[in-house]
């Protein structure tokens, strides 16, 4: 999964591709260098952003989706909270959603963020996150992180099902930096193959991410080798997709562990 930011203020890469069209020939590139899905953001989820409007967030990313849907094979996925830019970009041509909220905070809402998905009949990523991007890394805490995120997926499958969301339209992904420590995330990354008894797809998203400077001192664009060590071992686990800026380094380090892994697959 090849990330394409439509921010100005994104933490790796924000402002290089703010324009439709920069963000278009993003998306085409990621997808030449071997992204199988593109996803498109409008609206930074780093930690300490602040929310944007609703209209602000369309304008951004349906341009983009219009732009690349007809012109790659790639999968397009929004990147979004917000039901109704979900509803927007399937009905562009998107047909999955990269939820970091997980439908957890539209209580009451008119167009909820499952009805999205059940109409659709589009895939769905639920994330774990401790608490929204402004906030979430006062403080985090948990008694023990891989059991609260376990216990999320269960209910937030349970709870999606119920709603009228096949099974087989969900992914999982433990949100790494996303209301974690340090130790939290490095708990999770050594936990993921527990994960794999929900039968869904995992997706993991590391790439970059300010957890890894807490261990090595790089700076966000020295972080590639620190973000290819979380994926290979991830791929061991069993994550099925990566979640990366750095796609063509991640589909090379991804096939020769796949190769490792499964030498008699290798022609």
């Amino acid at each position: 999964m090849g990330i394409v930011n439509v921010t100005p203020d994104s933490f790796a890469d924000g402002g290089r591709h703010a324009t439709p069209a920069a963000a278009i020939r993003r998306g085409l590139e990621l997808a030449a260098q071997g992204a199988e899905i593109l996803d498109i953001g409008g609206e930074s989820t780093r930690p300490g952003a602040e929310p944007v409007d609703e209209a602000t967030e369309l304008a951004r990313v349906l341009p983009v989706i219009t732009g690349l849907v007809g012109h790659t094979d790639a999968v397009i996925s929004i990147d979004t909270m917000k039901p109704a830019v979900a509803r927007a970009a399937l009905a562009a041509g998107a047909s999955l959603v990269n939820d970091v909220a997980a439908f957890t905070r539209q209580p009451g809402a008119a167009d909820p963020m499952w009805r999205v998905v059940a109409e659709a009949g589009a895939g769905y990523v639920a994330m774990h996150a401790g608490g929204l991007p402004a906030t979430m890394q006062d403080r985090p805490a948990y008694a023990d992180v891989t059991g609260a995120v376990g216990e999320f997926f269960a209910e937030r499958l349970a709870a999606l099902v119920a709603a009228g969301v096949a099974r087989d339209q969900v992914l999982l992904d433990p949100g790494i930096g996303f209301g974690k420590t340090l130790a939290h995330n490095l708990q999770l990354l050594a936990a993921l193959g527990g994960f794999a008894r929900f039968g869904r797809p995992l997706l993991l998203g590391v790439s970059r991410k300010s957890f890894i400077e807490k261990i090595s001192g790089a700076g966000v664009n020295e972080r590639l080798p620190a973000s290819l060590a979380c994926a290979t071992l991830a791929v061991a686990a069993g994550v099925q997709i990566i979640r990366t800026h750095d796609v063509a380094e991640t589909v090379q380090a991804v096939r020769m562990t796949e190769a490792i892994l499964a030498p008699k697959h290798v022609a």
